[in-house]
């Protein structure tokens, strides 16, 4: 059967109309709870939200309604327009330029995580079907100058539509944005364009090319004299994924958590602060020289803290049990757990990050010795917490809390079973420390040890029907940005950096941030640089401490 072909300008109509209709719950939802369409003033509002909604649709669909780009523009948004709706509406994520980072980033195995029903059968019935449907409509173009004309007057048109209903509604528009700066996020498929062409933009805003030096002048200032030799010093800077620091029993949950870190007589920074809400935004502001505001504004990628250690001399050594190091050790020796046999810790293409320490000491072999001989940093970056699929991140023999969601529809979970998932995750996290500390006590003798867990970010389980992580920082709630930071320091090591083990106790409760973490693995290490600020380091004020007291009793 013969289509009767349609003109571009309905199909941009009905396209805009599908899309604003079926993409849009989330949003009307949220102005439904801060009351915001009640009344008639409230109806004629959503009304003219709605219409200046597919108007800006409509200019945009308008603009690509050329031969060969309408179609595939009204299928990419198509498929947006679904994928953005299902998360929100499942998790109540925002579609941001750092959520679509951390989507972007994400790797295959991560991303299956993400599958269910739910998803699958929203792809299908509600963009492919109608995709499928669009693609074999024909189409009338008409001659060269008929699209020239069109495509100039639709999106002006709608634009100048657009423009007409904000300035009618400006006032509760303008109210609403100001007061409730997510509802941005929520307008659909909108802010995944919007998003997308933040993302595109940033080339333009920041020098591009290789990162400039940092810390020319690096190099080793502290050591422990042990006969005329210096002992060097190992430390395991261990990155966790999506913990919560009141999930830890070391900071006072009151479930048992973290038995090991409390036998180990770890000390616990229990006021500590990310400086984003998703790996993709923490990882490379914890490894910078600058805190979180700097880096914010910062006119250029900067070498990270990596790259200082090393040419301060030392060993450096980055094992990735993750979806990668975001362009952190790309310039020191690195190692994946991907494509691992399968075995007891590894199955379908995921590891437990418990085989990050099996591979350890062939790991470190590889390493120059000249450099193991000045000292070794090694990064383990655990899957941890990853979710949704929290129920995967323990083996059954971690498993201490149940039932347990086995589901990655957390919104399907009962709130129990989902809690008791995620705890077992923290859970086997303290065993896989306690694992790490029991691995520096062994190995090697003949250097002081240390350990440092921090967390990348936290993770919201359903309060305020909030799941998973990523929201902008401004708006996330303090589950996504309170993380667990965690020292274990062996007496060798605690002597030779003269850290007062009585004072790091003592500010348990001190505020830190992500903001300090490079200044204090430079500060751990002996590290001399300029880049160095001792303000921003957490252990700096009871490493000043312990030299005082040293004093005071010489005397």
């Amino acid at each position: 059967m013969n289509r009767r072909p349609l003109s571009p300008v309905w199909l941009v109509l009905v396209a805009g109309l599908w899309m604003t209709l079926i993409g849009n719950g989330a949003l009307w939802q949220r102005l439904a709870e801060l009351h915001l369409v009640d009344g008639p003033h409230g109806k004629a509002f959503a009304l003219g939200l709605w219409l200046t909604m597919w108007g800006a649709l409509t200019a945009l669909l308008g603009a690509a309604a050329w031969r060969f780009t309408l179609k595939p523009t009204i299928v990419v948004l198509l498929f947006s327009t679904v994928l953005a709706r299902h998360f929100m509406n499942s998790y109540n994520v925002l579609i941001s330029p750092g959520m679509l980072t951390n989507a972007l980033q994400t790797d295959p195995h991560e991303a299956s995580a993400l599958l269910n029903g739910h998803l699958l059968s929203s792809l299908v019935l509600l963009a492919a079907v109608p995709a499928w449907l669009v693609w074999r409509q024909p189409v009338a173009y008409g001659n060269l100058g008929w699209q020239l004309w069109r495509n100039a007057v639709v999106p002006l048109s709608s634009l100048a539509l657009v423009t007409a209903l904000v300035l009618g509604m400006f006032q509760p528009l303008a109210s609403a944005n100001r007061n409730h700066k997510d509802l941005r996020y929520l307008v659909n498929p909108l802010s995944s364009v919007a998003a997308v062409a933040r993302l595109a933009a940033q080339p333009f805003q920041r020098q591009v090319g290789p990162p400039l030096p940092l810390s020319e002048d690096a190099h080793l200032a502290l050591g422990m004299p042990v006969g005329n030799a210096v002992r060097p010093r190992l430390l395991l800077l261990v990155l966790g994924e999506t913990a919560r620091s009141d999930r830890f029993g070391i900071n006072g949950y009151a479930r048992p958590t973290t038995p090991e870190l409390e036998r180990a007589q770890a000390i616990s920074f229990r006021n500590a602060w990310s400086c984003g809400t998703s790996t993709a935004e923490s990882l490379p502001c914890m490894f910078s020289h600058l805190p979180r505001e700097e880096y914010l504004r910062r006119d250029g990628d900067h070498e990270n803290l990596l790259d200082v250690l090393q040419r301060a001399g030392l060993a450096v050594l980055w094992l990735d049990n993750q979806s990668g190091c975001k362009g952190l050790c790309d310039r020191v020796p690195h190692a994946s757990t991907a494509r691992q046999p399968a075995n007891g810790l590894c199955s379908d293409g995921e590891c437990l990050d418990g085989i990050m320490l099996e591979q350890l000491d062939a790991q470190l072999a590889a390493l120059e010795p000249a450099r193991r001989g000045r000292g070794v940093v090694v990064v383990l970056h655990q899957m941890g917490s990853h979710g949704p699929a929290y129920f995967r991140r323990s083996p059954a023999s971690a498993k201490r809390f149940l039932p347990e969601c086995t589901s990655n529809a957390l919104q399907d979970c009962d709130p129990q079973s989902l809690r008791n998932a995620y705890d077992n995750s923290i859970a086997y996290t303290d065993r896989f420390l306690g694992q790490a500390i029991d691995w520096l006590r062994r190995n090697p003798t003949d250097t002081d040890n240390a350990l440092v867990y921090v967390s990348d970010h936290g993770e919201s389980l359903g309060e305020g029907n909030l799941f998973l992580h990523g929201m902008p920082y401004a708006l996330a709630p303090d589950a996504q940005k309170h993380v667990p930071w965690v020292t274990w320091l062996s007496p060798g090591f605690a002597h030779a950096d003269k850290l007062s083990d009585a004072c790091l106790r003592a500010r348990a409760d001190a505020r830190v941030s992500h903001d300090g973490y490079f200044h204090s693995v430079l500060g751990l290490m002996g590290v001399s640089t300029r880049a160095y600020r001792p303000a921003l380091d957490p252990y700096a004020p009871c490493r000043h401490e312990a030299v005082l007291a040293a004093n005071s009793d010489t005397r």
